[in-house]
């Protein structure tokens, strides 16, 4: 079986400690996911790292990618695989140097063309587009249609995310779109039966990655 096109990336909770671990383990063997981004707001870098830890290891042994939200410090820090970058958050050259060449860097795009192709030119690993419907987790004024991300694959091969709102019930255009990543959190985290709601992402996937 070959993978399908498009494939999950998960955003963490802001709350990642007590049995979060055991949670995530579990959403892990539920199928495939290919980044897990920590994102936490509001602790210093010393217990950051301390709750990071545990999370590292079960990404490490899934085949996960661990990805350290905002943080260049943090995420030298951990020996994460990767940053993601807000607008703000400083600029895909710093972190290379930080993190060095193999670290994977994403950058926030909203939904501008021109942000994204200025990330790819100063080195992003993929940029992220979003939020495509409305969120529980972070708000956004953005609202990108679809068409965005075939446009960006049309014209490019650095890998798109997209993000925001994103459920097994309204993903399908998105992956028909092209998206190489859905970037999913309150839709798993939020849904009651977490295994499940990474086995319902795959189904519709696979659905409408179907020909």
């Amino acid at each position: 079986m070959t993978e399908p096109a498009t494939q999950l990336y998960l955003i963490s909770p802001l709350d990642v400690g007590g049995d979060f671990p055991d949670r995530l383990e579990r959403v892990l063997a539920a199928g495939p996911v290919a980044a897990f981004q920590f994102r936490v707001k509001g602790l210093d870098q010393h217990e950051a790292a301390r709750l990071a830890a545990p999370l590292q290891e079960i990404c490490a042994a899934r085949d996960c990618a661990f990805i350290v939200n905002d943080s260049i410090a943090l995420a030298r820090r951990l020996e994460a695989d990767g940053i993601h970058l807000g607008q703000g958050d400083g600029s895909p050259a710093e972190a290379r140097e930080a993190l060095g060449r193999t670290a994977q860097i994403g950058v926030t795009c909203h939904a501008s063309r021109h942000l994204a192709m200025e990330a790819g030119e100063a080195g992003a690993d993929y940029v992220a587009f979003g939020s495509f419907f409305p969120s529980e987790t972070k708000e956004s004024e953005h609202r990108p249609e679809p068409e965005l991300l075939a446009w960006w694959q049309g014209l490019f091969e650095i890998p798109c995310v997209a993000i925001g709102g994103i459920t097994p019930a309204n993903c399908a255009p998105l992956v028909a779109a092209g998206a190489d990543f859905l970037a999913v959190s309150h839709a798993v985290w939020g849904s009651g039966n977490e295994a499940e709601a990474v086995r319902e992402f795959h189904r519709a996937i696979g659905q409408a990655s179907a020909p």
